[in-house]
């Protein structure tokens, strides 16, 4: 990197530390739009984005993939049009909050207590997304003679799917770059580089209704049978997988990270199928026998299987039931992948961690066990990471939170990485 670029990395830097209670209270703002999805609408927030950037002189495109569910855009820099590009994604949904009664706050109050902001989102990832914009109006104000471009694409739809977020806009060609970080929620010193795959699967099983007061010996109870399935559909975290021999290294690298983090006890994620039963839902009346039952299972896919084989190995295994069953696929689809650590964008974000935090080789990329809109990217030949703000325990869980300094950390690392990434030849 020339020597004028390594001066307006430490100038934007320094912009994030001169502006962090800015930077807080676009935080803070963002979590007060209860953007819970469902229901989904994105208006209000992206209204607002689009506004703030709109004061610096960054323009924005609107998308509507489906009614109030705005995909927006929004460009900076782009040197002579030669240069490269580097999209920022993030989402602006949250899951819903749910019971309120348990929350110790208001999960959109959008408050600032001891240091943590608090409310819905926090982690996931309005930290993140908070940091992203305003990295991009940090580098705008400043000036900065980026030779590529800088592109947002602040997407509404991730929490339930994603289908109307990034593969929407990638599938019509509204994004292109050479590089993507998405501001994941992650921990401080290692991004996520790669993700295991997903298949979520539904199973309808049917029995005979009868008069409660004969069962067992009326009717055939498809709860029962339904228990039965769940049985050995839960045998698939057994099942021999083979990895790869090109992923043992970052499989061990990520292992070695959680136990590290004294999560040892999440080691085997990484190299079994995962499998959680979700949802159940069956009969009508105690006293009816129950003629169907559903259930929703989520399986994360680790490196070297695929979902043919897994939905093969869990039908073989529903077969010898004897049960009458259907099984159908929703929901995530993707088989695991992964960025190569050398590639410059993830050398972008990790060397910048370092950077600002002083980790020195602490900080590396390391992957991920359930699975995001980074498979999308990738999808599109789109090198992509992970990294964002979040305290980890709190995510999709009541009392959500983030702590400030995580978000004007990441902020940090979001302007030094593009301006590294933008000026690399």
């Amino acid at each position: 990197m020339s020597g004028n670029a390594a001066q307006w990395k430490e100038r934007a830097i320094a912009e994030v530390e001169r502006s962090r209670d800015e930077l807080i209270e676009l935080c803070c703002r963002l979590i007060r739009f209860p953007s819970e999805n469902p229901p989904g609408d994105s208006t209000p927030i992206t209204q607002y984005i689009a506004d703030y950037l709109q004061e610096y002189g960054i323009e924005s495109e609107w998308h509507e993939a489906a009614p109030s569910m705005w995909n927006l855009i929004a460009r900076i820099g782009g040197g002579d049009g030669d240069g490269k590009k580097l999209i920022y994604c993030g989402h602006t949904d949250v899951v819903p909050a749910g019971d309120r009664s348990k929350w110790e706050f208001d999960p959109f109050a959008g408050e600032v207590k001891d240091g943590w902001i608090l409310g819905r989102g926090a982690s996931d990832m309005k930290g993140g997304l908070a940091g992203l914009i305003f990295a991009a109006a940090v580098l705008k104000r400043l000036n900065v003679p980026l030779p590529g471009e800088l592109c947002l694409a602040i997407v509404p739809d991730e929490e339930t799917g994603g289908e109307l977020g990034v593969p929407w806009i990638l599938e019509r060609g509204l994004i292109q770059g050479d590089g993507c970080l998405i501001a994941e929620p992650s921990s401080p010193l290692h991004p996520t580089l790669g993700q295991k795959g997903a298949c979520w699967f539904r199973v309808t099983v049917k029995g005979t209704p009868a008069h409660g007061s004969l069962g067992p010996l009326a009717g055939r109870n498809a709860i029962v049978d339904a228990l039965k399935a769940i049985d050995r559909i839960r045998t698939v975290w057994n099942y021999p997988v083979r990895i790869p021999r090109e992923m043992e290294d970052i499989i061990a690298i990520s292992k070695a990270n959680l136990q590290e983090d004294g999560e040892e006890q999440f080691a085997d994620v990484f190299d079994h199928i995962s499998v959680n039963i979700g949802t159940i839902q069956g009969g009508t009346k105690s006293n009816v026998v129950p003629d169907t039952c559903t259930f929703e299972v989520d399986c994360r896919l680790p490196f070297g299987v695929t979902r043919d084989e897994v939905l093969g190995y869990i039908r073989g295994e529903l077969n010898v039931l004897g049960i009458d069953y259907e099984l159908e696929t929703f929901g995530m689809k993707s088989h695991a992948n992964y960025t190569d650590p050398a590639d410059p964008v993830c050398r972008a974000i990790v060397d910048n961690i370092s950077h600002v935090t002083g980790a020195g080789d602490r900080a590396y990329g390391v992957l991920q066990w359930a699975s995001s809109d980074a498979r999308h990217f990738r999808e599109y030949n789109i090198p992509v990471l992970q990294y964002g703000p979040a305290y980890l325990p709190s995510i999709h869980n009541f009392n959500e939170k983030v702590l400030a300094e995580d978000v004007i950390r990441c902020a940090k690392v979001y302007v030094a990485a593009a301006i590294d990434f933008l000026y690399e030849n």
